[in-house]
């Protein structure tokens, strides 16, 4: 049976539930076959089986990331998309193999960052975890992406600030920890009580 037939679209399913269970059984058993017939839909022409068959995949990278690693130029590709529940779990699947991943991503940078400079709240969140981890991988890539990330704590509304500040840390290392503390310390103005004691844990961990 094809396991395409088992997504929530074609089983007449109204939830993610389907989608969620062939995910894990895909993992669990590390069907490769059945993962490559899913990532071969990506760009079926119903977008309702786009939008399963991208949900599958990144619930598979969820519990075993290197299932999907192989398609991180098929997520890349997605980024461009007119759709943008497909950017933005296009983008949920990078931040899963930005850790196996992160010479090919960081080769796509403009990708990215086009990307977060258009998308949607999801797509920045998870743009924001795929460049901090890329820039931890080592020196080279810390030294180009850092810059944009501390640019973009700068900026970010301040509901923003934690969660990504948490995500940025990832990247903080002895030679930019004074940069990053003192964005932070800038944007403390701007945060609720609940908000600066989790900025505050950010600042126990550096000291």
């Amino acid at each position: 049976m094809s396991v395409l037939n088992k997504i929530a679209y074609l089983q007449g399913v109204m939830n993610e539930t389907p989608n969620q269970i062939l995910a894990k059984e895909l993992a669990e058993t590390e069907n490769l076959a059945g993962i490559e017939e899913i990532a071969s839909n990506l760009c079926n022409k119903d977008k309702n089986i786009q939008s399963d068959c991208l949900k599958v995949l990144y619930e598979v990278g969820y519990i075993k990331p290197e299932l999907i690693s192989g398609y991180a130029g098929e997520f890349l590709k997605l980024l461009k998309s007119r759709n943008n529940r497909q950017v933005w779990g296009a983008m949920i699947a990078l931040a899963l193999i930005a850790p196996i991943k992160a010479e090919e991503l960081y080769n796509n940078l403009d990708a990215i960052y086009l990307a977060i400079k258009e998308g949607s709240v999801i797509t920045i969140d998870n743009g924001i975890k795929v460049l901090a981890i890329i820039a931890s991988r080592n020196e080279e890539y810390n030294k180009v992406i850092f810059p944009y990330l501390i640019n973009h704590l700068r900026t970010c509304r301040p509901k923003e600030v934690c969660q990504h500040s948490e995500s940025i840390f990832t990247a903080v290392n002895l030679q930019n920890k004074d940069a990053f503390l003192e964005v932070l310390n800038e944007r403390e103005i701007s945060l609720t009580s609940v908000q600066l004691a989790r900025v505050k844990k950010l600042y126990r961990r550096i000291r």
